[in-house]
């Protein structure tokens, strides 16, 4: 089993990541910088971290969306490779095209840093399969642009397939229909606000998070 973390310049979860995949599952975790054209061989999960990748200049996550690596990244995911994209990186997926949908700035207008519960809308996933019909998880929440929303087709489509994996109990953005997290149809790339890489050990409060990294690593 093996998982990366991709860097972008203004990343500053990348390091959470790394551990928090490292002390969840005892997996090896490498670090890939954005330069980079190729992945490691053999990946089981590729993580898009959190932070503001570029600054958040132009819109999140639309700069880092063009970086070098994520060609390899997208066709990773075309070949069934897990990928999960945390606040940040679910910013780059959406904008990158591997996901449906934009995040915007937060109902309030305000940056959201705060523990949040979360309820599990879809526990089929592979990233949710271990939570074994767990209904509600916590998790920490650090936006300014965390208000998902997607058009009405795509929305409906989330909503039919069980695409929509995660929802918010107390919706701290303003998110459409609470939507916490998404994934694609294929069922391997997720893109959620909440951290689980902040999660992990009960000393942050929560090991909810441990939970979804042990899934993945079970599902490969």
């Amino acid at each position: 089993m093996s998982a990366a973390v991709i860097v972008f310049p203004g990343s500053n979860c990348d390091r959470d990541c790394k551990v928090a995949v490292e002390r969840s599952t005892g997996e090896q975790v490498q670090m890939i910088w954005h330069q980079e054209t190729e992945l490691p061989a053999g990946l089981d999960l590729i993580i898009l971290p959190g932070g503001f990748s570029y600054g958040d200049y132009l819109r999140c996550g639309a700069m880092a969306a063009q970086s070098p690596i994520m060609q390899a990244v997208k066709k990773a995911g075309d070949d069934g490779v897990a990928i999960l994209g945390i606040c940040n990186g679910f910013q780059i997926l959406c904008e990158a095209g591997m996901l449906p949908g934009a995040l915007l700035k937060n109902a309030g207008l305000k940056y959201v840093c705060k523990p949040v519960s979360l309820t599990v809308t879809n526990g089929q996933t592979r990233f949710t399969a271990g939570y074994q019909g767990q209904r509600e998880v916590v998790m920490t929440q650090g936006n300014g642009d965390g208000n998902y929303f997607a058009g009405a087709e795509d929305l409906a489509r989330l909503e039919g397939e069980g695409q929509v994996v995660f929802r918010y109990v107390d919706n701290p953005n303003g998110s459409v229909n609470d939507i916490a997290a998404v994934q694609n149809a294929r069922g391997n790339v997720l893109g959620m606000m909440p951290h689980p890489d902040r999660a992990f050990e009960e000393e942050l409060g929560s090991a909810d998070g441990a939970t979804l990294f042990r899934s993945v690593f079970a599902a490969a």
